[in-house]
């Protein structure tokens, strides 16, 4: 009986426990139900702007003022090469040379003939001027004076010809080497040593590196907004270059339906031919809206973009948290990570700037500001 009773005794402080714990733990559970966790978010204010400033981009391409396949005038084998890709060259600068012992044994022959010639022009003159004395004592008739004239004359001529192709083959072997025509780089080498080419064959393509230009296709009517000299900035590489308007086209490209400007550089510019270059157009819209970050809207239900904008409830006593509503907005205009926005918001209004996928509508919030990024 003694130990019966123990045993019920032991049991009955168990359950007295048991119970005690467990209501410990629900006035635990129910305490925290009772606290309200207001979640933090990142705020910006509303800031009216009258216009905004709407940027174009055009694509051109960097050209050489000159860029020429450079040739020989005269058909022949190359004997030298001087030069060759990636050489910087000055104007006069031996670039090439063909084969002129042709021209030369040429020459030869005709400094002989000239020599042949003077000596005929030598003998024709001392035979004349002795018939002109006989004529005065009657020895010689008036036919022989004028066939002797006669052929004074035509060996005159004779020496003029033989000057102008000695001029001709003096000229050809100059022309035989081929000199720069310009300050630039030879960007490629089209033939090689001991080759025999044709007439014009490119034996260089010939860059001029002092002044690059730019050739860019803009709309017509911003073609219409540029004048000669104004300055623009292009991008070329990553890199602003400042260039000045040297032309406007005068016909609209059928393809891409643009006019070709026609820009310089200055002549230090690191830029290759060939490069593309980037042109920026900016045009001032009048039109008022605010500049948010693009991480502040939402697709909305029915299409529209919404903004996330703080409200507070009147019935509400602290005015430290606020509710959170929907608003509609449009998008007027893009640049970077901001957005131009107009529609059912209003100046100075907070708006929430970043994380709205853990917030809903009507949700209770506690602001903490964040200055808004400028648009630039």
């Amino acid at each position: 009986m003694g130990i019966l009773t123990v045993a019920a005794r032991s049991k009955g402080l168990m359950s007295v426990l048991l119970i005690s714990l467990l209501s410990a733990c629900q006035g635990e559970v129910t305490s925290h139900a009772t606290q309200t966790s207001v979640q933090t978010v990142t705020t910006s204010s509303l800031n009216l702007s009258p216009s905004y400033l709407h940027s174009q981009e055009f694509t051109g391409i960097i050209r050489a003022t000159n860029t020429t396949g450079v040739g020989f005038e005269l058909a022949g084998k190359i004997k030298q090469i001087a030069v060759d890709s990636g050489n910087s060259v000055k104007t006069g600068q031996l670039l090439a040379q063909l084969d002129t012992a042709l021209l030369e044994a040429e020459r030869a022959e005709l400094n002989a003939s000239v020599l042949q010639n003077s000596a005929d022009l030598q003998l024709a003159r001392n035979t004349l001027k002795r018939s002109i004395e006989l004529k005065k004592q009657g020895y010689t008739s008036e036919q022989q004076l004028d066939e002797l004239k006669g052929q004074l004359n035509s060996l005159l001529a004779a020496k003029k010809r033989l000057e102008a192709s000695l001029s001709a083959n003096t000229l050809r072997i100059e022309k035989s080497s081929l000199v720069a025509p310009f300050d630039g780089v030879i960007s490629k080498r089209s033939s090689n040593l001991g080759e025999v080419i044709n007439v014009g064959s490119p034996v260089f393509t010939l860059i001029q590196d002092n002044a690059p230009q730019a050739i860019v296709g803009v709309p017509v009517d911003i073609a219409e907004q540029f004048t000669t000299k104004q300055q623009i900035y292009l991008r070329v590489a990553n890199k602003q270059y400042a260039a000045f308007i040297e032309g406007i086209g005068a016909e609209v490209n059928s393809i891409t339906r643009t006019v070709p400007v026609r820009l310089s550089l200055a002549a230090d510019s690191k830029v290759i031919n060939g490069e593309l270059a980037y042109l920026t157009y900016e045009k001032q819209i009048s039109q008022p809206g605010y500049w948010v970050p693009i991480s502040a809207l939402t697709d909305g239900i029915r299409g529209p973009w919404n903004l996330y904008v703080l409200s507070n409830d009147a019935t509400q006593d602290n005015h430290e948290t606020f509710n959170i509503e929907r608003r509609d907005i449009e998008i007027l205009y893009t640049k970077n990570e901001m957005a131009f926005i107009q529609g059912a918001v209003q100046a100075n209004e907070s708006y929430i700037d970043q994380g709205l996928q853990k917030l809903v509508v009507g949700q209770r919030v506690k602001p903490v500001t964040n200055a808004a990024t400028a648009a630039r």
